[in-house]
Order: C-alpha cells, then sequence, then structure tokens
C-alpha cells in the first residue's frame, strides 16, 4: 500500500507579498543549479516529451510539470525549499500554482507525484542521499534517477523507486540484449528508457515509449522531421494531383474536339449524300 501525505487545499487567496514575506530567495529568479548546462539538453528533451504527452492533451489542466523550479515544504517556513531537476503532480490546478511560481504542497493538495533527477558531478550525492530522503519524507510518489554515462556517477544507468508505506522501494528496471536499460513509471503510464542513439556513444539519451504501443516517442527534432517530411509528401502529392488534373482536362478538351470534328465530318458526309442525290435527279 502507498502511503501518501495528506495536505488541507487552501484557496490562493494571499496576494504574493504575503506569501514570500520573510524568503531569503526570489521565486522569480531562481539562483542556477551548478550543472545545469550539462543537464540542460536531456531535460530540455524530456520536458518536451513529457509536456507534449502529459499536459497539451484534451482535458490535462490538472497536469502540472515544472523543471528546477522550488518546492516548499515546511508551511512555516518556505525558505525549507528543494528543486528536483523535474517533477510532475497530477490532478492539481497547474495555472494556479504557476501563477504562485512555486509549489506549495498545501495549496495544490498533495506533494508532486514524481521527481526526476539528472546526474551530474557535482549533484549525484546529494541526489542519492539528502534529496532522496526529502522526497521520501514529503510524500513524492515516484523518485527517478537517470546518469547518462551509464553509471559514472549514480552507479547504474537507470534507478525507479515508489513510495510504500513512507519508504521508497525500487522498482523494476530490467537491461535488455542491445544494452538498453527500461524502467516502468505508474504515474506516467510510460516506459523510460536509457538508450544509446549509436554504436559507440558514451552517454545516453533519455527516451520514452508509449507501453499501450510500444513505439518511442518522437524526439522534439524527429517531430519537426516527421512535419516537414508530412508537409513534403502532401506537396509532392498535391502537385502529382494537379498534373494529373490538367492532363485530365487537356485529355477532355481533346476528345472534346475530336467529338465536334467527328460531327462536323458526319454533317459533310451527310450534305454529300443529299448533293449526289439532287444531282441524281
Amino acid at each position: 500500500m502507498t502511503t501518501k501525505t495528506h495536505y488541507e487545499i487552501i484557496p490562493y487567496q494571499k496576494e504574493d507579498r504575503d506569501i514570500y514575506a520573510g524568503l531569503e530567495f526570489d521565486p522569480n529568479d531562481p539562483e542556477p543549479l551548478p550543472d545545469a548546462m550539462y543537464q540542460e539538453p536531456i531535460l530540455a528533451e524530456f520536458m518536451y516529451l513529457l509536456a507534449h504527452r502529459l499536459v497539451y492533451g484534451p482535458g490535462r489542466r490538472d497536469v502540472f510539470v515544472s523543471s528546477n523550479t522550488f518546492i516548499c515544504y515546511d508551511r512555516s517556513n518556505l525558505n525549507r525549499r528543494i528543486g528536483p531537476d523535474c517533477y510532475v503532480a497530477v490532478g492539481v490546478d497547474a495555472a494556479a500554482i504557476r501563477s504562485r511560481r512555486l509549489y506549495l504542497p498545501w495549496e495544490a493538495g498533495k506533494p508532486p507525484d514524481l521527481a526526476l533527477e539528472v546526474a551530474s558531478v557535482s549533484t549525484a550525492h546529494i541526489d542519492t542521499g539528502r534529496k532522496r530522503a526529502r522526497y521520501e519524507s514529503i510524500g513524492v510518489g515516484e523518485y527517478w534517477r537517470f546518469d547518462a554515462t551509464g553509471g559514472r556517477y549514480y552507479g547504474e544507468p537507470l534507478v525507479g523507486e515508489r513510495l510504500v508505506d513512507g519508504r521508497y522501494e525500487r522498482m523494476e528496471v530490467r537491461r535488455e540484449l542491445d544494452g538498453t536499460v527500461r524502467g516502468y513509471s505508474p504515474t506516467l503510464d510510460i516506459y523510460w528508457a536509457w538508450e544509446l542513439q549509436r554504436e559507440g556513444d558514451k552517454e545516453a539519451y533519455l527516451r520514452l515509449y508509449d507501453p499501450a504501443t510500444g513505439q518511442r516517442l518522437l524526439s522534439y527534432t524527429e517531430m519537426l522531421e516527421a512535419r516537414e517530411a508530412a508537409r513534403a509528401t502532401a506537396a509532392a502529392y498535391n502537385r502529382v494531383a494537379a498534373a494529373n488534373d490538367r492532363a485530365a482536362a487537356a485529355d477532355a478538351r481533346a476528345d472534346a474536339a475530336n467529338d465536334r470534328a467527328d460531327a462536323a465530318e458526319a454533317e459533310n458526309r451527310s450534305l454529300r449524300e443529299q448533293i449526289r442525290r439532287l444531282l441524281g435527279r
């Protein structure tokens, strides 16, 4: 049985200046994270895929996805905060949370359902230590860690843990014959994969797979390429169709001209026959 911390849902009524009074940081200008430049390409691609699947679909205004923003977990002291590389909350008022610029569980009604950390040289020990303990204590339902190097920082490529009776327990993560490491997220209903793009690559990409179809979700670049290819195919089809239409119109005009010529020839034959009959008399 999964244990979740219960929060009282409080309407968004207070002014921001009251909420932020006494903060030691500016939520509009959070401090840069030490290895954000290294982690950014992985997170940018992941955020696009996650938002495309969860947020932009019909009726998904109840999903909040954010990256490198703060979760404040102590109502009496908002300076007690934690900033996941990425986190997801389902069944919340996403617009209201975003307008706050802070994730306040007592206002959102729950802690985030999932947190993701991407390994880097300066943050790996925090991700597996202090951050893991904090996510566990505030009730984050799933905690995933991705190491693009295959284990240089975390000791393994992909780790997934789920909160059970207030403690994190490991979820199944398997290594396939091609070296891909894959695990399933119940919260997102999606497979994560540590996957090398080309043989010889030293670092892998974080890929997402749809469990219903088994198909990998296209990256942003692949999506653009697919759309461009579809546009090019449609344009080529339209050009061929237009050429066929022009050829058909030309054929129709030729047929009409032939019909007129045949009619004229028939009329000429009829007139010649009439003339012969008149001359014969």
